[in-house]
């Protein structure tokens, strides 16, 4: 299993990105959560199989059509480091 956290960059608030992201995550049986920062950016952590998680970045490197994806910074994380597995992929608001 790969734990990631990631933030992207880009016209990605206001044009449905942390739905195409949960839709992605759900397609990739990623378990994780997705949400939008105060400084425009959006904020995801990311659990999956290496395969599943390279099929989900790449999703959202393309990003929903109303949207813009300038960057995607990805980091690698521990499982030590994670205070809660999640049991699904979720928008947090």
């Amino acid at each position: 299993m790969k734990y990631i956290h990631i933030l992207v960059t880009g016209r990605v608030q206001g044009v449905f990105f942390r739905a195409f992201t949960k839709k992605s995550a759900d397609e990739c049986a990623i378990k994780g959560w997705v949400k939008n920062l105060p400084d425009s950016r959006v904020e995801a952590f990311a659990i999956g199989a290496e395969d599943k998680i390279n099929d989900f970045l790449d999703k959202l490197r393309a990003g929903p059509p109303a949207s813009r994806v300038d960057d995607v910074k990805v980091k690698l994380t521990a499982p030590a480091d994670v205070k809660e597995n999640p049991d699904d992929f979720r928008i947090l608001y």
